[in-house]
């Protein structure tokens, strides 16, 4: 009897890495990335193994900031090209944007093919690290940062400079205004940021958010009314670049 092959994509994250196999079902769980990508790495292999998915049995892509610490993986591949390929299988013409823990990328795909990207690492604003320092600032989790947003008219938050705009935060603090208004600013403060981004690339087709951010419905509508079009979020949604390299650890079988 031949034995059942797994196609492992682990999206290796600066935050949290996520994992998607697919074999005879879909099993897909994410864990925190911590200090060190190894040993994550080697935390991921032991939780395969313990849902009798071995290394001997699977095609595995590694992707994202720590791919290379995945040493039991047959390919690793850029975020850029498995968020594509996560995307493409159900849009192949659409415009990707991934809001990630270091950096925020914009991808341009068409005929289920990266056509362009830009992507942003240098500065953390704009980025969901921007969000969990400004989440903290506020004293609360970066999903009931969301949440208080939703209820607030947003105060401006002006600063490109993570730290500036901190400042910025703690003037309004010091202030009195509402906490409900500052989180509203800080969410559009990052719409606008992503969405200065996102322009340089062509936006057409549908445009779908992945990243950690793209379970939330106000963020996605915030980004859409920065960018004046419909920002849904990606089938996949936070799993987009470890579905996408699960898609293509099946080429690698071939």
């Amino acid at each position: 009897m031949m034995k059942q092959i797994w196609y492992i994509g682990i999206d290796m994250g600066s935050t949290a890495a996520k994992i998607v196999a697919v074999g005879d079902h879909e099993l897909r769980f994410v864990m925190p990335t911590g200090w060190s990508c190894l040993d994550t790495a080697g935390q991921i292999l032991k939780k395969l193994k313990n849902q009798g998915i071995l290394p001997e049995n699977s095609r595995i892509v590694s992707t994202g900031y720590g791919r290379q610490a995945v040493s039991y993986a047959d390919k690793a591949v850029t975020e850029i090209t498995c968020h594509a390929a996560g995307c493409a299988q159900q849009y192949p013409d659409c415009t990707i944007i991934d809001v990630g823990g270091q950096d925020t990328k914009a991808i341009h795909v068409c005929s289920a093919v990266v056509d362009d990207f830009i992507m942003n690492d240098k500065c953390s604003a704009g980025t969901g690290k921007f969000i969990e320092i400004m989440a903290n600032r506020l004293g609360c989790t970066i999903d009931t940062l969301f949440s208080l947003a939703a209820k607030g008219r947003p105060v401006n938050i002006s600063s490109l400079c993570t730290v500036f705009a901190e400042s910025e935060i703690i003037g309004h603090i010091s202030k009195g205004k509402a906490r409900e208004n500052i989180a509203a600013g800080i969410v559009r403060s990052v719409a606008i940021k992503v969405t200065q981004l996102a322009q340089q690339v062509p936006v057409t087709g549908p445009v779908l958010l992945t990243g950690g951010l793209s379970h939330l419905p106000y963020f996605a509508a915030a980004l859409g009314k920065e960018l004046q079009c419909v920002v849904r979020s990606a089938p996949q949604g936070r799993y987009a670049g470890a579905y996408g390299a699960a898609v293509l650890a099946k080429k690698v079988s071939q």
